[in-house]
């Protein structure tokens, strides 16, 4: 696997400190449209509030990075209490389901902090600008605040929508109500090909080794479901079916009541959006929805999701271009994702020969590799320049507030 070192081409000292200060202040620009106490607030134990992914994301730098110069002085020595996330190896944390009571410090303070560790940064890669080890370290840092950038919009999001006047996050413009034509599903020979990470771009551990993997032939779906198709599964009695779930997925869906996506309203006609309440645009994908329920709507479809290998190799190989008939959302990102994580079969596993990243950062990917599925793309809210054909996200299979839908998949005839 790729050392930090080797696993993103090196840098020159302006580029580097060009893409940290950008990075930094998109993360601080998402909270512009919120409050304070926006910011404070933790929804349910698998988010968490906004302030806290800013401090969370500095103290990254401030524990990995900064920890090296002997010079620099550690704004708070209590926030590396607070703001480790799951970092075992370089202390104690506080627990993550009560992270929203966290009032103190203030989000003044902690955008003190992420000054402060700004200004150290930005001397410290100055007088290591030709360090290709600390450039390789910096950009993991700055692909995982991306991560968070993501997470913070989608915690948002449900916060957002567990209060009863709905509130939007900032405006935006009315849905494009287009139906988009029928999916097509286009033919792969199958074959051995090779998936995983090449070493052209930046990646984190999980996408290595690149390996050699056999598919047979199958068929994918040259766009991911939308909300019309899903809006059928629904009507015709999806949630009710118990022969299309998997006995984990009806467990859930009885113990929590699910009757349709977790934005929609009981109408079926309109959803909570970043942008409040809007009406459902039938030709977007389906979002926000369970690996459990893209499974049940992949069996109610008489298709299938697909595997990772095949996602990644159709990525590579499938359809790109732009169709003059499909809404925005739908089109084609860079060759992979169409506006939505899309849900994959494949449980989340080392590939053959991995190892992790040496020391604490070995925590980042690797101990999670059991229990969740991956899925693959990008969504709305992912930044731009983040994903790549080889990104392997994953979630647990009933987890619904990320930006998640799926594309079908077919063996082929």
């Amino acid at each position: 696997m790729p050392s930090p070192a080797t696993a993103h081409p090196a840098r020159s000292a302006g580029s580097l400190s060009d893409f940290y200060a950008r990075v930094r202040s998109e993360s601080e620009a998402l909270i512009l449209p919120l409050s304070a106490e926006d910011c404070q607030v933790q929804s349910m134990p698998d988010a968490s509030p906004a302030k806290w992914h800013l401090a969370h994301v500095s103290w990254f730098f401030e524990q990995f990075v900064l920890s090296s110069d002997p010079g620099y002085e550690r704004f708070h020595e209590q926030f590396s209490y607070l703001f480790n996330s799951y970092y075992y190896s370089v202390g104690d944390m506080h627990l993550r389901p009560s992270r929203g009571l966290l009032t103190r410090p203030s989000l003044e303070e902690i955008l003190a902090y992420r000054a402060h560790v700004d200004a150290a940064m930005q001397d410290l890669m100055a007088r290591r600008s030709d360090d290709p080890d600390f450039a390789a370290l910096v950009t993991v840092g700055l692909h995982h605040e991306q991560q968070h950038q993501e997470l913070l919009l989608m915690d948002i999001k449900h916060l957002l929508s567990c209060n009863p006047l709905k509130p939007a996050y900032q405006p935006g413009p009315a849905p494009d109500l287009s139906v988009p034509p029928a999916a097509r599903f286009v033919s792969h020979p199958g074959g051995v090909h090779e998936i995983g990470a090449d070493g052209s771009t930046f990646c984190f551990d999980n996408e290595t080794p690149r390996h050699r993997v056999w598919v047979d032939p199958f068929e994918l779906a040259d766009r991911p479901v939308t909300n019309s198709e899903f809006r059928t599964f629904v009507e015709d009695g999806g949630y009710r079916d118990t022969e299309l779930w998997l006995s984990d997925g009806w467990a859930t869906v009885q113990r929590e009541g699910w009757e349709r996506p977790i934005y929609w309203e009981p109408d079926l006609d309109r959803e909570f959006t970043l942008h409040g309440i809007q009406p459902i645009d039938p030709g977007a994908p389906a979002c926000h929805l369970s690996y459990y329920e893209a499974d049940a709507f992949a069996r109610w479809s008489g298709a299938r999701l697909p595997s990772e290998a095949e996602w990644e190799i159709m990525s590579a190989d499938g359809p790109t271009r732009v169709d003059p008939d499909r809404p925005p959302q739908l089109q084609p990102r860079a060759g992979y994702g169409g506006g939505v994580w899309e849900w994959t079969a494949s449980g989340y596993q080392p590939y053959p020969g991995f190892r992790p990243l040496g020391g604490s950062l070995g925590e980042y990917n690797g101990k999670f590799m059991v229990s969740q599925m991956v899925l693959r793309g990008g969504a709305c809210v992912t930044p731009d320049g983040h994903a790549r054909s080889s990104y392997r996200n994953f979630y647990y299979p009933h987890q619904r507030w990320q930006f998640a839908g799926l594309r079908l998949a077919r063996n082929a005839d």
